[in-house]
């Protein structure tokens, strides 16, 4: 009893970074959905959330990967601004085509990403004095491609990149008795569909790398704790669902959303490139004497910086259906903070992916559910900062406790 106790204790201190944010975003809703009685959970409010802050958790991806990398990029915000101005000008006073605009303001992106990356990984240049560099350069660019103006409307076929939404394939005949039991004007039986598919997924996943563990006598999660965490996420994305199914469905930035995390949760945890971004991180010497091209992997992390904050930049163009010089400003400490809040090291070399999304949500549930409460953005940013901070001494004091 003794060992099975001091094993559940061992594995709780080597995971409470993991469990403590997911039981620290539960708390949060909780708190907000009872003070605002109940309107954060509105299916009108959720689908918000995930449009307020799909740019941030887009964006939160790139920047998790340069911070394990052991460095930052305070660009983030500018270039994310000038990207949209970008779009807004070639779209609405050139008439370039939204098929077109759309890639070539990606590959410019990456090559901001890669101009900034070149300076950082080849001529050694501290990552915060260069992205500072970017960052005022880029503000200044969007205030000169605009000329101080805001420039829009976006035509609709741009507008869907971020308010535009799934439809249902399923015949309203089968979906109309569902509505009306619910009490709904309509019910997106897809979406709850996606939700139980992607449940299903979860724990066909989890119980796989179960078996794998125990094949190999490897130790891992105790059971009670598998199903456990399984059952708050499973519920969870099926609460989400049906939600988001009794309003218009699933967002298009939310499938974005959803496939860019599980693309870049699967190339940081299963891949050759992903493990050496963290060797990186953890030991560049020590990275680099193992045969790590070390500069190579630091410009291409700013490559890939710089594309999905171009990337975050359409889609906060396309959702505020214009483009204005203050675009961004501010944003890429959202991003910082998210990634920190999700438990990133400030040294490099750790953090995940799903603990970067899981401390954007943080970000967003608190800044959302402030707003409804009526919190001054005074009051708001002070509240931001101390979460921050809270972040960083939890991680300091692990550090501390485990050496």
């Amino acid at each position: 009893m003794t060992s099975n106790s001091n094993g559940l204790k061992a594995y709780l201190s080597a995971h409470m970074k993991d469990y403590g944010l997911l039981f620290a975003l539960i708390a949060i809703m909780a708190f907000f959905q009872i003070v605002t009685d109940g309107t954060l959970m509105r299916p009108v409010n959720i689908t918000n959330l995930f449009l307020q802050n799909s740019y941030i958790i887009v964006m939160a991806l790139g920047m998790l990967i340069v911070i394990v990398a052991g460095h930052i990029d305070l660009s983030v915000g500018s270039v994310m601004g000038f990207v949209g101005a970008l779009a807004a000008v070639m779209i609405v006073q050139y008439h370039i085509p939204v098929w077109v605009t759309i890639p070539l303001c990606i590959v410019l992106g990456g090559l901001i990403g890669a101009a900034q990356g070149y300076w950082v990984a080849f001529w050694k240049i501290p990552s915060f004095i260069a992205t500072l560099a970017g960052m005022l350069v880029f503000r200044g660019a969007s205030l000169w491609l605009l000329e101080g103006q805001s420039v829009g409307p976006f035509p609709q076929s741009f507008q869907i990149l971020s308010t535009g939404f799934v439809g249902d394939i399923f015949p309203t005949a089968l979906t109309a008795p569902i509505a009306e039991m619910v009490g709904s004007r309509n019910f997106n039986l897809l979406c709850l569909a996606v939700g139980a598919i992607a449940s299903g997924v979860i724990i066909s996943i989890g119980l796989r790398q179960q078996a794998r563990g125990r094949a190999y006598g490897i130790e891992g999660e105790p059971t009670a704790f598998f199903w456990g965490r399984n059952i708050i996420v499973v519920g969870a994305l099926m609460f989400l669902t049906f939600k988001l199914a009794t309003f218009r469905g699933l967002p298009n930035v939310l499938v974005t959303m959803g496939l860019l995390i599980v693309l870049y949760a699967f190339v940081t945890e299963k891949t050759v490139i992903g493990r050496r971004i963290y060797a990186l991180g953890g030991n560049e010497k020590a990275a680099r004497l193992s045969g790590i091209k070390t500069e190579r992997l630091t410009f291409l992390a700013f490559v890939n910086m710089g594309v999905l904050a171009a990337l975050g930049g359409l889609i906060f163009a396309a959702r505020l259906n214009t483009a204005t010089p203050k675009a961004g400003f501010g944003l890429e400490l959202d991003v910082i903070a998210a990634v920190f809040i999700g438990g990133a090291s400030m040294s490099g070399g750790s953090g995940k992916i799903v603990g970067a999304v899981v401390g954007a949500f943080i970000m967003g549930v608190m800044n959302n559910g402030m707003s409804i409460v009526g919190i001054g953005i005074d009051y708001q940013q002070m509240i931001k900062g101390l979460v921050l901070l809270a972040a960083v001494i939890f991680d300091v004091y692990n550090k501390q406790k485990q050496a």
